[in-house]
């Protein structure tokens, strides 16, 4: 319980966070955001630290006078960051998807899985990879089963790029440009949760699809 409510209070208050690992670590700060983003793509057990939130908070710590942090600096070191978790988790899962056929499940990826995203990229393609950068969770899943599904690797790297483009620059500038508002900092925490509940719309439009098709 106590770990939970630790994660919680730090995805909450990314912006107390960030502020605070500024003053201790100075440029160390930009090491610290590269190893979160990777992590977060590259590791598919751990889809659940903050990605959106991470960059808008970042966004708005760069538009500050004290110059923490460069916004110029930040978009592509996060893009490269991405990228290279991608590629890990792609790789990982082109190795692993073959035993995953073979069996019923290895951790929590079920055989099913697998096929079913399969016939998802054929019916709609490498965007997928695209449309699955901005939702969490689904994020670090996406790049393994791309992998596990053989999804040819110039159909994925094209994607996989153009995806942590628009990414990276879309939400960090949305913070660079509204995360100083007065209203926005009383209330970073409604803004997390705004944050993740439009990023989880698209799942939850397929799901009532699905139950209603």
């Amino acid at each position: 319980m106590d770990l939970i409510k630790s994660l919680l209070d730090f995805l909450l208050h990314l912006d107390r966070y960030l502020d605070l690992w500024a003053n201790e670590y100075g440029v160390l700060l930009y090491a610290i955001l590269f190893l979160i983003v990777f992590t977060e793509t590259g590791l598919i057990v751990m889809p659940l630290l903050p990605g959106d939130s991470l960059l808008f908070a970042a966004g708005a710590l760069a538009a500050r006078d004290t110059n923490e942090l460069s916004v110029g600096v930040i978009i592509p070191l996060l893009i490269v960051a991405a990228l290279l978790g991608d590629n890990v988790n792609y790789f990982v899962g082109r190795t692993l998807g073959n035993q995953i056929k073979m069996r019923e499940r290895i951790l929590f990826f079920k055989r099913e899985y697998i096929l079913e995203t399969e016939k998802f990229y054929a019916k709609y393609g490498g965007r997928t990879v695209i449309m699955a950068r901005f939702i969490p969770i689904v994020r670090t899943i996406a790049p393994f089963v791309a992998g596990a599904g053989s999804m040819i690797y110039s159909t994925f790297i094209r994607n996989c790029i153009l995806g942590a483009i628009l990414w990276v620059t879309s939400i960090t500038l949305v913070g660079y440009f509204l995360g100083n508002l007065e209203v926005v900092q009383k209330n970073f925490e409604f803004v997390v949760f705004g944050i993740v509940g439009i990023s989880l719309l698209p799942i939850l439009f397929e799901v009532v699809k699905k139950r209603f098709a």
